[in-house]
């Protein structure tokens, strides 16, 4: 069961010196628009949106769920020729991302009083557009995409370079997600992990139970 927001007030372990935040999903209300672009990316092709799919590989970067779509499915979508499409779609709709509360007011609340930084498996222009209309991109010092050349979650190597960059040793940072490959990512880092769907966040997740 998720509990209403407004009911509920997330909090920072005893502790810890640096907060790292998930985006989509986390932060932002973006994953219906996320959901929206594969729908119109899948259908451009004659092809359904698997959901269930989708849910299960919520935090990963486009390609990489591309490549799984064509090993599970037996398919051959062309990966670099589909997540453009996607990505360009999603982009396009990123004007409307609103924050996703309570997760966004415990972020403006520790703005200037702790380091803190944004994880995504989204690219870097769709993550800053989404941050920028939200009214967050100003809170965080550290930024870091799939763009970054690092391996997707659930390896820790994003989270461990986040906390390398703000300063703060890796069992110090509080992990904020609403995906398991990202839950793991943090723990295999040794952090502190809050899953937020229980928050109000795992829209797809959501969407597939109703």
């Amino acid at each position: 069961m998720i509990e209403h927001p407004a009911a509920v007030v997330l909090s920072v372990d005893e502790g810890v010196q640096g907060l790292i935040f998930d985006c989509d999903g986390t932060l932002v209300d973006t994953l219906p628009l996320h959901y929206a672009a594969w729908q119109e990316t899948f259908g451009a092709l004659d092809l359904s949106c698997p959901l269930d799919f989708l849910v299960r590989h919520n935090g990963k970067p486009t390609d990489v769920i591309v490549a799984l779509y064509n090993a599970e499915f037996g398919c051959s979508l062309d990966v670099e020729r589909f997540t453009a499409d996607k990505e360009r779609r999603t982009h396009a709709l990123l004007d409307r991302a609103k924050p996703l509360e309570p997760v966004a007011t415990l972020a403006r609340r520790y703005a200037g009083r702790l380091p803190m930084a944004v994880v995504s498996g989204s690219n870097r222009p769709n993550v800053e557009r989404a941050l920028r209309a939200a009214g967050l991109s100003d809170l965080f010092t550290v930024v870091l995409t799939a763009d970054d050349g690092f391996p997707p979650k659930p390896d820790p190597a994003l989270f461990l370079e986040a906390a390398r960059r703000l300063g703060i040793n890796a069992s110090l940072c509080q992990v904020f997600e609403d995906a398991d490959s990202g839950l793991e990512a943090a723990r295999l880092a040794g952090m502190s992990a809050t899953d937020v769907r229980r928050f109000g966040g795992g829209y797809l997740r959501r969407k597939l139970e109703s």
